[in-house]
């Protein structure tokens, strides 16, 4: 009799090869152990759980070396989980590293096509490949399809770099390996990195897909941060798991809960009712109805530096620290990864401020106090208006901050040496005159004007320009800028929708909000941009100033709304910077 050994595939296939023999209680222990492993590759604590902070990989002499494997599995109910998991084990560590390092990255996909649920575009993308087969493309663009951004870098879009447009890692290929130097200018502040598979980005990031950066040194800029202990927190979005559950007895009765042509929960008005998303902080979940939060502890009185990423795929956050209901102060000293003060006479001054909004993508660091002996306090997330259009996100308990003299240290502390930053080599962005005024405009339509649960199309169109969505398949940029110049950008939203433009390679400085100057001696890397109410009587807007004299923005990237469903959809637009010498015309 000819006897097998069963071993699992990469791709999760089970195999049988010729094997010495072997008893059926030992061959089924075999495979209950490599399914139970990769089943648990992306394994998630349980509701009410403490937090656990995301390992640490530091750079040591200039360098950092990691090697990411990102997997995914189905879940019972249809949804499903990703990761990443680096070469110790650990899921979605925190990559921390110094101006100047080098980082070298390598990323295995381990996808396996186990998620059917595709956006309106998704189908269209995955029915061919790209047609331009470059070198960093590796297979095609489709829901097993991978690749890396790191968010808020000044990185050049290169291959190998921070491209997002050309490289596409199939499963089964080789490792993929990222090579880049940290920009001896980029400020210290917290980044992030997740994938921007367009048409794939949603379900990668919404099944937990992401994970931080840190670029040391911010206490160098606001040095009331020297020697505070600091936390990493990473919330995200995932779908609900008790999407049939009445709402909690505590909230207000309210009228019948509308669906949006997503299939999530449509904005109410009221800050009540069912999310469109549930929310995790470092992976702890905090569902609906009852929101049993996750728990953060602090000894009393202690002072902390929070580094909060809003890695959620559709959900805004307007976050606030409640003790006994009362908003306690939080001082904001960096934003999207820049000090405050780094382009600011008000050096070493935190902005005290009672709740910080947070869009998706977006990143706020501020100083927390914790209560004193005997208190509590609760870290939530206020509603968010995201108009008639929108996904509901309501009023929602995140974290119990637990008081306790035996509380852990957090695993990470500031230095208590801060050293002074290197001075600006640019003149600060607000006093650099632009050389354009561009106009852009977000909009949306049915796709089936006489059916309004139709699918919704997203655009985000340059003025003049056709529009439509964002074609992968098309290297014709939608604007093209010179590297050495300052342009500002004025975005519409033409919908009633709330949505959160980004863009690639660089930050900007928020000048109007509402057509109203707004006083921020400070950068961003993305912005929310009203929505349109029906009694306006012009569309709302915001005014920014685009920096592209870093030699780093060179090259082609992308700009889009910060809501993935919308990214997917083709909300989204493409930039090409020309070198300063170049004889390309601006457009």
């Amino acid at each position: 009799m000819q006897h097998f050994a069963v071993t699992l595939s990469d791709s999760g296939v089970i195999k049988l090869q010729p094997a010495c023999q072997l008893s059926l209680a030992l061959l089924l222990a075999l495979v209950g152990a490599e399914l139970c492993t990769a089943s648990n590759a992306c394994e998630r604590p349980a509701p009410g759980s403490p937090i656990s902070e995301p390992a640490d990989l530091r750079s040591e002499n200039g360098r950092l070396n990691v090697e990411l494997t990102i997997h995914n599995f189905a879940l019972p109910d249809g949804s499903s989980r990703y990761c990443y998991l680096d070469q110790y084990g650990n899921q979605a560590p925190t990559l921390r590293l110094h101006p100047g390092d080098l980082l070298t990255l390598t990323l295995k996909n381990e996808l396996s096509a186990i998620d059917h649920r595709r956006s309106a575009m998704a189908a269209t993308h995955s029915a061919h490949a790209h047609s331009q087969m470059l070198s960093c493309s590796a297979g095609p663009m489709n829901a097993t399809s991978t690749n890396l951004h790191f968010h808020g870098l000044t990185v050049p879009p290169l291959c190998h770099q921070d491209d997002v447009l050309n490289t596409l890692i199939a499963p089964g290929s080789a490792p993929f390996e990222y090579q880049f130097r940290i920009p001896e200018n980029q400020p210290p502040g917290l980044y992030w990195y997740h994938p921007h598979v367009h048409g794939f980005t949603n379900t990668q990031v919404l099944g937990g897909a992401s994970g931080a950066m840190i670029i040391e040194g911010i206490e160098d800029a606001d040095h009331e941060l020297a020697g505070l202990p600091e936390r990493v927190l990473v919330i995200r979005d995932q779908d609900l798991l008790n999407p049939n559950a009445p709402p909690s007895k505590d909230e207000p009765v309210l009228p019948k809960m509308l669906i949006d042509r997503d299939g999530d929960a449509a904005n109410n008005g009221t800050g009540f009712g069912k999310p469109a998303k549930d929310l995790s902080i470092n992976f702890v979940p905090v569902p609906y109805p009852d929101y049993l939060p996750a728990r953060i502890e602090m000894k009393p009185g202690e002072r902390q530096l929070w580094r909060v990423l809003n890695a959620s795929a559709v959900t805004y956050l307007n976050l606030a620290v409640l003790c006994g209901r009362a908003p306690q102060p939080l001082g904001l000293v960096a934003l999207d990864g820049v000090p405050l003060n780094l382009g600011s006479k008000a050096a070493d001054v935190p902005h005290w401020l009672t709740h910080l909004g947070v869009p998706p993508g977006s990143r706020v660091e501020f100083m927390v106090k914790a209560p004193p002996p005997g208190a509590t306090a609760l870290l939530v997330t206020r509603t968010v208006d995201t108009g008639p259009g929108g996904e509901n996100d309501p009023n929602r308990t995140l974290a119990l901050i637990d008081v306790s003299d035996r509380a852990p240290e957090p695993r990470a502390r500031l230095s208590p040496n801060p050293k002074p930053l290197p001075a600006q080599a640019l003149p600060w962005l607000g006093d650099v005159k632009p050389v354009r005024v561009r106009h852009l405009y977000f909009s949306e339509k049915l796709q089936d004007p006489n059916s309004p649960p139709s699918a919704v199309e997203f655009y985000l169109t340059v003025e003049g320009q056709k529009v439509e969505a964002f074609d992968p398949d098309s290297a014709e940029p939608n604007i093209v800028a010179r590297q050495g110049t300052v342009e500002d950008w004025i975005i519409e939203n033409r919908s009633q929708e709330l949505h959160a433009f980004h863009i690639h390679q660089l930050h900007f400085m928020l000048l109007d909000y509402l057509g109203m100057p707004v006083n921020e001696p400070f950068l961003r890397d993305t912005v929310n941009v009203p929505y349109l109410k029906q009694r306006a009587l012009t569309y709302p807007s915001v005014r920014i100033r685009m920096d592209f004299r870093d030699p780093n923005s060179v090259g082609t990237f992308v700009y889009h709304c910060h809501l993935l469903e919308h990214e997917d959809g083709g909300m989204m637009g493409l930039i090409r910077v020309e070198p300063a010498d170049s004889a390309t015309q601006s457009q």
